[in-house]
């Protein structure tokens, strides 16, 4: 059931927040590679897993409970992460986030795209050995940030509207550059 909540709350968050917004400081994405993972977590692991496919393609292809490797770029809306979860939206890096000189103050919420982030976008949420969210946040857990590239291993999830969400065992964060 908190799932569905996480789930429902998660897919509302990014409706209303869809779109560029005005801002006093404009923000560009900081290019320095995330920082190690902190010793013992569980969820990062340093190789890629291997037959990533990108969001989009993972949101025609897969079932409900089917294991799914797929990569992303961390956000989708303003604010991709749940606080106090490790659980954040990633879209497809086939779309193209806003740049800095198209009037966007926070580009990973593709203000610039916001038709093609509907069918590219998929929430992510790690969870330990029982299937739980993992209740610290993620961008301490996994040294991750808004688009931060990311390739995830999990299973699949759907909702009644075909939203994916994959629960993620294993996270690799991919070095900027």
């Amino acid at each position: 059931m908190m799932m569905k909540l996480m789930n429902v709350a998660l897919v509302a968050s990014i409706a209303l927040a869809v779109g560029c917004r005005p801002a006093e400081v404009a923000t560009t994405p900081d290019t320095d590679s995330a920082a190690p993972a902190a010793a013992g977590s569980e969820y990062l692991v340093d190789s890629e897993p291997a037959g990533a496919v990108g969001v989009g393609q993972a949101r025609q292809d897969s079932e409900n409970d089917q294991a799914v490797t797929l990569v992303g770029i961390v956000g989708g809306s303003t604010k991709p992460f749940v606080d106090g979860l490790a659980a954040f939206t990633i879209v497809d890096p086939k779309v193209p986030y806003c740049a800095a000189d198209e009037g966007c103050a926070t580009p990973w919420d593709y203000c610039c795209e916001t038709e093609a982030v509907k069918d590219n976008i998929a929430t992510v949420k790690v969870v330990d050995a029982e299937g739980k969210p993992v209740a610290t946040d993620a961008r301490e857990l996994l040294k991750v940030k808004e688009l931060s590239t990311v390739v995830v291993e999990g299973t699949a999830q759907r909702d009644d509207q075909g939203n994916l969400s994959v629960l993620a065992k294993k996270v690799y964060v991919r070095p900027a550059g």
